[in-house]
């Protein structure tokens, strides 16, 4: 089976696997007490008739078949329906909340791959010493410890007692405000009655602000989610490197008087990286779920913090579009670890 074809079967694979992830989304959301047609249907605003109304607006009398299909070609045309906490689209409160997360998450997710692969080879091959012992001992620290408890000691060390950084970034909307003196870069000056024009201008100065404000917010975030995460890669990439150095292939490199990097690195990593592409494929997929936690305790304005305001809120909605969303990346992220391996090992044939 050639890459091309096994490119489209994987394709039709994941369209199925997507259809059942919607099927059971529905399936549980459906199944949980309570009525989330009330949650539209206010009984405090509006009278018996009003509500019966609503109820038949949203289908609420409509067999489950029904809903169900109804369900799928809306998930299917990208169309989440309104939020039942501020009756606008979930869509676009998604796409506003999406660029939060995708810095927050995938720079600490890069970092932790790049600090826990390198930790990980060097551990690997100085096996047995302190170096080794000190580094999995902290390892399994930071990772056992809750990510809330990292975020506050951060913000007591760093923000409270030092005052290196700020430990909550305010949201997009107070920017401006009175209360909240952050600065907006760009401003609208005028937009003409047909839409077709806009005068925008950019502050130099603001724009810098803007941009080191930003950072300076998210650095103790970033710090948070990268501590949390890195043990995980570096103890993996130090199991599999300690298995990988005791092959004969690199024996016979050393006999050969091959350089100590070379070995670590071109030879023993690159065929000892498969578990690593699956487990860096399975973080990045998590990555538009957010972390609810960290953006809870920093108030980032993220995917985490707009999950988190639903579950408190009975917001089903914004659930079923986020889990479904969540569920489409990580189905999209082992697609392309799959694809990956026959690339770094070429003994893997798409068969």
């Amino acid at each position: 089976m050639g890459l091309r074809t096994y490119i489209v079967k994987r394709l039709i694979y994941s369209f199925i696997l997507i259809l059942i992830v919607i099927v059971l989304n529905f399936t549980i959301f459906f199944a949980m007490p309570g009525d989330p047609y009330t949650l539209f249907a206010n009984p405090q605003r509006f009278t018996k008739e009003q509500e019966e109304q609503i109820k038949r607006f949203w289908g609420a009398y409509d067999p489950w078949h029904v809903k169900l299909l109804k369900y799928i070609s809306n998930l299917l045309r990208w169309e989440f329906g309104i939020s039942t906490r501020t009756r606008g689209s979930v869509g676009q409160e998604m796409m506003s909340r999406l660029p939060w997360t995708l810095y927050l998450v995938g720079c600490s997710t890069v970092l932790a791959v790049i600090v826990g692969v390198l930790l990980g080879v060097i551990v690997a091959h100085r096996r047995g010493g302190i170096f080794d012992t000190s580094n999995v001992v902290f390892s399994l620290i930071v990772s056992a410890l809750p990510t809330f408890w990292i975020g506050l000691m951060l913000i007591l060390v760093f923000s409270v007692n030092l005052k290196w950084f700020p430990h909550a970034l305010p949201y997009p909307q107070d920017w401006g405000s009175p209360t909240v003196p952050f600065p907006r870069p760009l401003t609208v000056n005028s937009i003409s009655e047909g839409a077709l024009s806009i005068v925008i201008n950019i502050d130099p100065g603001e724009t810098l602000r803007y941009i080191s404000g930003y950072l300076a917010h998210s650095i103790l975030p970033i710090v948070t989610l990268t501590l949390f995460q890195y043990g995980a890669f570096l103890l993996l990439t130090r199991a599999v490197m300690i298995e990988t150095l005791t092959e004969d292939y690199i024996t016979t490199a050393k006999a050969k008087g091959v350089g100590e990097r070379t070995i670590l690195f071109k030879h023993a990593l690159k065929n000892a990286s498969l578990p690593i592409i699956t487990q860096a494929a399975l973080y990045f997929g998590s990555i538009i779920g957010g972390a609810i936690i960290t953006e809870t305790v920093f108030s980032w304005p993220g995917m985490g913090t707009w999950i988190y305001d639903a579950i408190v809120t009975n917001n089903y909605p914004v659930l079923m579009a986020s889990f479904y969303v969540l569920a489409i990346t990580m189905i999209a992220a082992i697609l392309i670890a799959d694809l990956f391996y026959g690339i770094i090992d070429p003994r893997i044939r798409y068969g």
